[in-house]
């Protein structure tokens, strides 16, 4: 099973914390894969949910175990573009049963029953009785929970 940590969280949510490059960089050394909400602004890409916060540089992102949430338009195009010549697996979406992820996978919306091998179960701690045994994978504010 897959296991990514929503927005770079281990242990629970961390609004403070969450998307800080350095937050994304301690989730991928204990070797999850890793949520980001991706912008790019004034031909800049800058990390953040709500609106941009952190300025990273391109060379930031081409790691294989992200997962970025584009949260503009001219991100999830930028991002598309780059795709060719790395190993960039990226969606654009907000409140669809799913998307389909440009590696392949289906991102699904909590609580939807839209469930299998190639979905990953999104925030299943927010929905009491999901069965996601379907699951190829989970983003989760808990990843610690799910490794096996």
């Amino acid at each position: 099973m897959i296991i990514i940590a929503h927005r770079g969280n281990l242990d629970g949510p961390n609004p403070d914390k969450e998307n800080h490059p350095d937050y994304i960089m301690t989730a991928l050394k204990t070797g999850f894969d890793v949520e980001v909400d991706i912008w790019f602004v004034d031909n800049k890409f800058i990390l953040g949910h709500d609106k941009p916060q952190y300025e990273v540089n391109e060379r930031f992102l081409l790691n294989e175990k992200m997962w970025h949430h584009a949260k503009n338009i001219e991100a999830i195009s930028i991002l598309n573009r780059l795709k060719p010549n790395y190993s960039i697996n990226c969606f654009f979406n907000d409140n669809d049963a799913c998307t389909l992820t440009s590696g392949g996978y289906i991102w699904t919306y909590p609580g939807k029953n839209v469930l299998c091998k190639e979905a990953i179960a999104v925030m299943p701690e927010r929905v009491p009785d999901w069965d996601i045994s379907k699951a190829g994978g989970v983003c989760t504010d808990f990843p610690y929970k799910y490794k096996a």
